[in-house]
């Protein structure tokens, strides 16, 4: 009769330890997704601010290119007017 008992308990014993176990593994899993989730969002954000800054060096490069090009041409225009004017002349 106390095998029996014995093997009962042990059966329980392996249940509850099985049932602790499966709880165990989904609280792991849940924390595993939330972290995951959270790289994930912090990765977007890194990607989205690295994108945009250069986004905006791209604009103040071109900005000082078409100030330079327009310079540079201006120049060139006004000098080869002067040089006209004084063929005129």
């Amino acid at each position: 009769m106390l095998g029996g008992l014995g093997k009962l308990a042990a059966e329980g014993l392996a249940h509850r330890t099985e049932k602790a176990t499966e709880g165990a593994i989904h609280a792991v899993e849940e924390v595993v997704k939330e972290v995951v989730g959270h790289a994930k969002e912090t990765g977007e954000k890194a990607i989205a601010e690295a994108v945009n800054k250069a986004q905006e060096s791209a604009d103040k490069k071109m900005k000082e290119v078409t100030e330079t090009v327009t310079n540079t041409v201006t120049n060139a225009i006004t000098h080869a007017a002067e040089r006209l004017g004084k063929l005129g002349q």
